[in-house]
């Protein structure tokens, strides 16, 4: 009887020995898939750059001119390029933009230049936006605010050329950027604001 007792009791030692294990391993493996979820969401969710992290217009300029210049209006770099969005003078005399000191101080300036700039730029790709958004080329995925961010880097030209090349044509700015960094750095954010026109008005 005595045996029977002592038989019973490890048994039950034993069952609830096992249950607890099971407890454990279930809370931790919980805790291992919780985390897991949401390095995903984190990895589905943060696509951007730097602080700009909500993908309307408005981020994209501000990531595309911290990229540029740091988002510095006054800026001029080794090469001359000037401004926020580090403008050319070809480009600011293409608006009528002439005195490039008044260009550097004038801050409302140049965010308008900066929009008409991405006008014109989307009314050269008005054919190869459409007709390119969602292809993958050279491993970056093409979305219409690469493809824009791309054309402020290399000129519309250059990135028609990309393109229509399937990415056989390369372009690297002074410094190393190449269209396709431009193109994946920038993806994804909406720039449907920017409605496409060959001479856009200042306003």
């Amino acid at each position: 009887m005595r045996f029977i007792n002592n038989t019973f009791f490890f048994s039950l030692l034993f069952i609830i020995y096992m249950y607890s294990i099971n407890i454990n391993n279930t809370a931790t493996t919980n805790a291992v898939l919780n985390k897991i979820g949401t390095s995903k969401k984190q990895a589905t969710t943060t696509i951007f750059n730097g602080p700009y992290s909500k993908n309307d217009f408005h981020h994209f300029k501000e990531a595309l001119a911290f990229k540029e210049s740091g988002g510095k209006y006054s800026i001029v770099n080794t090469l001359g390029y000037l401004g926020k969005y580090q403008f050319g003078k070809g480009t600011l005399k293409r608006f009528h933009i002439l005195d490039t000191k008044d260009f550097l101080q004038n801050h409302a300036l140049q965010e308008k230049a900066f929009i008409a700039y991405c006008k014109v730029n989307k009314w050269i790709l008005r054919k190869d936006i459409p007709r390119s958004i969602g292809k993958k080329i050279n491993g970056v995925y093409i979305t219409e605010s690469g493809i824009l961010a791309a054309a402020h880097l290399a000129g519309a030209g250059n990135v028609k050329k990309f393109l229509r090349s399937n990415g056989a044509f390369h372009f690297k700015d002074a410094y190393g950027t190449s269209i396709e960094n431009y193109m994946h750095k920038f993806r994804g954010y909406d720039t449907s604001i920017i409605i496409k026109d060959r001479l856009p008005i200042l306003g």
